[in-house]
């Protein structure tokens, strides 16, 4: 019993770490006590820099998805759901969980190389010296910045999985009319706002995750290299089970709303 304790101990001690850091930066935001120059400077690098990628990444995905489901509703012919299914499969899981992944890849990884790197060459401790907090100096724009950016990317992305859905089905033989009355038909606003407000959980958790794992730094460049490593792993499997919990939550408020 004992081992098992000390096993996950660094586990719940990292929970923990969460949930301080959220609730310290919380209480700045809720002051009012916001740096909009470093919040807007975040948005820019962090979320315009994201946004690229995450459309094409999304876009062949509702191209893939596009690929195969047109295939199979010729095949049978449903030919009326196509745009329907794919709709609703990126609006309510694929462009917020990818979305979510290649910002985590992109600019979770920067924001844990970066503080990671004030760490291990003390500005950190600068900062604490300076009567400065790095929560609201370091953490809260980022933090803002992300929940900010992410649901806007995550809608661009989508509709960039969605024509790019379009433009795959076409090649099944399924006009481009019949897709997007299907889609127009199946795809609904729940759907979007659904997979929307998963983004805002998935914002929190990968800048706390990112930030977390760079103000633990440790061991010069090599140890910059573990959290950023680290920071992107756990940020990857934090969006994959909250999205489950999310996609539960949701589910249940959707139906009894009905």
């Amino acid at each position: 019993m004992a081992r098992r304790e000390t096993l996950f101990s660094p586990f719940f001690a990292f929970i923990g770490q969460l949930a301080s850091l959220l609730w310290e930066s919380l209480g700045y935001i809720f002051r009012g006590a916001v740096s909009y120059r470093h919040t807007v400077a975040q948005m820019s690098e962090a979320g315009v820099g994201s946004l690229l990628v995450a459309m094409i990444t999304v876009g062949f995905s509702g191209a893939v998805a596009g690929l195969y489901l047109g295939a199979q509703l010729v095949k049978y012919g449903q030919q009326g759901y196509a745009g329907g299914f794919v709709g609703k499969s990126l609006a309510l899981e694929i462009a917020p969980v990818i979305t979510a992944i290649v910002f985590s890849a992109r600019s979770g990884s920067a924001m844990a190389a970066e503080l990671g790197s004030m760490q291990v060459t003390e500005q950190v401790d600068a900062l604490r010296s300076m009567g400065v907090s790095p929560t609201r100096y370091l953490i809260v724009p980022r933090l803002l910045a992300t929940v900010i950016m992410l649901p806007l990317i995550t809608v661009l992305a989508n509709a960039a999985g969605v024509l790019g859905g379009a433009i795959a089905v076409a090649g099944s033989g399924i006009s481009s009319s019949v897709y997007w009355e299907s889609f127009k038909s199946f795809t609904t606003v729940d759907d979007q706002v659904q997979g929307l407000l998963k983004t805002i959980p998935f914002a929190i958790l990968i800048v706390l995750i990112s930030c977390c794992q760079g103000l633990n730094t440790k061991g010069g460049a090599r140890g910059v290299g573990r959290a950023t490593t680290s920071a992107v792993v756990f940020a990857i499997i934090a969006v994959y089970v909250a999205d489950y919990f999310l996609s539960v939550v949701l589910q249940d408020a959707l139906l009894w709303r009905r």
